[in-house]
């Protein structure tokens, strides 16, 4: 949202050097000293939050500065280089049980590299050149947090005061003179339609991972480092699909490569529950088909919901956009997380599964019901949006490259 307002070569300066010393401070705190989970956590709060600024960057930078038949191609690369990190991610972990923890707090740190050609390149001026609404950021970034300590720590405090700070905070836009995000913003039904629709298909993208390390130790006896071996390559699947995603949705436009997308997750899911005790391997390529939608979905869908917004919006566009995706994923791998652990769907499952392993079938199966959902809404808002499946092309800008 602040790249609404400010710079990016300021934005991406301090990002960047927060990662770099996040990650060196929690190298140094955890290998030259006694490790402690404060400085873990001290260090990911600055790595997480020059994480963010990074990634915020590239997609204002891409809605901004891009055409819209451009924007779906730079959105495909941007989930391409998010899953290659993850897939990045995924393997190291596994590599935990060879490798001291440490280092992995080092890997990001190689990004403070490639700062001299970021502030060499990014545009000079940026934002709009308004005051920075300080209130307004402080109380909507404290009630979001209380919001997500309440889906942690499930505290009924937390939950409270969230409610009460969105309150505060909606009453404050309807007020002051120069709020960052009016209350029109969040009247824009095509915009409103396209986040509920991104909060529900990213509902279950941090599950696949501790569902297949259970699936993997309870039922196939293997380590954390052989199945990241395995679910690596559903990672390269989303980073290889996320890289095309904009070239396929050329083709065939962003409504059908959406539905296809969410098709893939659907049966990723499906395929998962029914297989589940078909061995490693089968639910590993169930997983590559899922991930392969969800390297495909986000371009599509960025895009769609981007397009309901003015290009000076565009910065608080891409900021909900990601707190939709957070909040929402993190509520999911919380219900998900709680019901694997005290085993409640156990018993007997529609895919003929019984016991501990009925109890991860039925678990893919509601996780393939929230992606019938997904295409369920996603029909609705085609029917009270009637968006166009073409990419349009702004034809000021199209003349301008002309």
């Amino acid at each position: 949202s602040l790249g609404d307002f400010v710079s990016l070569k300021k934005l991406v300066t301090i990002g960047l050097t927060s990662l770099f010393i996040g990650s060196v401070f929690g190298f140094v705190a955890n290998s030259c000293f006694e490790p402690n989970l404060w400085t873990v956590i001290a260090a990911r709060i600055m790595q997480t939050t020059g994480e963010q600024v990074a990634g915020s960057s590239f997609l204002v930078i891409a809605t901004k500065y891009l055409r819209n038949d451009l924007k779906v191609i730079f959105f495909g690369l941007f989930t391409a280089s998010y899953q290659l990190s993850a897939c990045i991610g995924v393997f190291s972990a596994g590599l935990l049980s060879s490798i001291a923890w440490q280092y992995l707090f080092l890997i990001p740190a190689l990004t403070i590299l490639i700062l001299p050609a970021l502030l060499h390149y990014l545009p000079t001026k940026n934002g709009n050149g308004k005051k920075i609404d300080v209130v307004g950021f402080t109380v909507f970034g404290f009630a979001v947090a209380s919001l997500t300590l309440f889906i942690s720590y499930r505290n009924l405090l937390m939950l409270i005061s969230a409610i009460i700070l969105f309150i505060i905070f909606g009453i404050y836009i309807s007020k002051a003179k120069e709020p960052f995000v009016t209350p029109a913003f969040f009247k824009n039904i095509r915009w409103l339609s396209g986040i509920i629709l991104m909060g529900i298909i990213y509902f279950t993208n941090y599950c696949i991972s501790p569902l297949f390390n259970r699936v993997g130790k309870t039922l196939y006896n293997m380590t954390t480092s052989q199945v990241a071996s395995y679910l690596v390559w559903a990672f390269i699947v989303a980073a290889i699909f996320g890289s095309c995603s904009g070239l396929i949705i050329s083709r065939i436009g962003r409504k059908t490569g959406l539905l296809l997308a969410i098709l893939f997750i659907l049966c990723g899911w499906i395929g998962i529950a029914v297989l589940i005790n078909s061995g490693f391997l089968a639910i590993a390529l169930c997983a590559c088909i899922y991930y392969a939608g969800c390297g495909m979905v986000y371009s599509p869908l960025a895009s769609t919901i981007l397009s309901s917004l003015p290009v000076e919006e565009s910065g608080r566009g891409c900021g909900m956009n990601d707190l939709a995706i957070s909040v929402s994923a993190s509520v999911g791998v919380v219900i998900f997380d709680g019901i694997l652990d005290k085993n409640m769907l156990s018993g007997d499952s529609i895919t003929g599964a019984s016991g501990i392993s009925s109890g991860f079938a039925n678990i893919s199966l509601m996780c393939a019901a929230v992606a019938l959902l997904g295409i369920i809404v996603f029909t609705f808002r085609n029917f009270i949006t009637k968006e166009s499946n073409a990419i349009e092309v702004d034809e000021d800008q199209e003349q301008d490259q002309k």
